[in-house]
């Protein structure tokens, strides 16, 4: 049985953005985040650009996580398609190694940052499949693991779309800023100078 089974929003995704909401993803989604960003300061699109980074880091974070648990369970079944004897916690260095979860990567890009949110996203994605527990996989039934990975690839499509959405959004700040650098409206004195200033 899934947790939480529900159609989904109008647009096809498990993770809803709620007009007007006061989540960050709601902030950072909304059609006016970036409107009139070429007549803000420097400091309060750099603001904007960094609470857009945040929720791009948690969102990639969500994802490795998910990849975690779609990786275990296409294992225990490839093994029991091949008739194999090796418990799936063989591969589980390889499966953990390959999601790592530190500073995040992906569509040329290197994240410093760390999620802000991790708990949360591990308790969301526990609760996706309420009756499967994956530390004993081998024990689940051939129906269990279809109805998790179903579930666990829903997510993930969900949230990686999200997430491109989200980058778009700190590319759209990274050009203005970059913009502002490369026509002399902004300078590296005034960056390092705000940076002191804040310390």
């Amino acid at each position: 049985m899934l947790a939480g089974t529900h159609e989904l929003p109008e647009d096809g995704h498990v993770i809803e953005v709620r007009p007007g909401g006061r989540r960050r993803i709601d902030r950072v989604l909304s059609p006016d985040y970036t409107s009139g960003i070429e007549g803000r300061d420097l400091g309060a699109v750099r603001e904007l650009r960094d609470e857009a980074a945040q929720e791009e880091t948690d969102l990639s974070y969500l994802r490795r996580l998910l990849h975690v648990r779609i990786d275990i369970v296409r294992a225990e079944q490839r093994r029991r398609c091949e008739d194999g004897s090796a418990s799936v916690v063989e591969q589980l260095v390889s499966i953990l190694s390959d999601n790592a979860v530190g500073p995040a990567t992906g569509s040329g890009r290197y994240q410093t940052i760390e999620p802000s949110r991790a708990e949360a996203h591990r308790r969301q994605v526990e609760a996706l499949v309420s009756d499967v527990d994956l530390s004993d996989v081998m024990s689940l039934s051939d129906a269990k693991l279809d109805a998790a990975l179903r579930a666990y690839t829903s997510e993930e499509d969900s949230v990686s779309q999200r997430r491109r959405e989200v980058q778009a959004v700190v590319d759209r700040l990274n050009s203005e800023i970059a913009r502002r650098y490369r026509e002399g409206a902004a300078s590296v004195d005034d960056l390092l100078a705000q940076e002191r200033d804040s310390t």
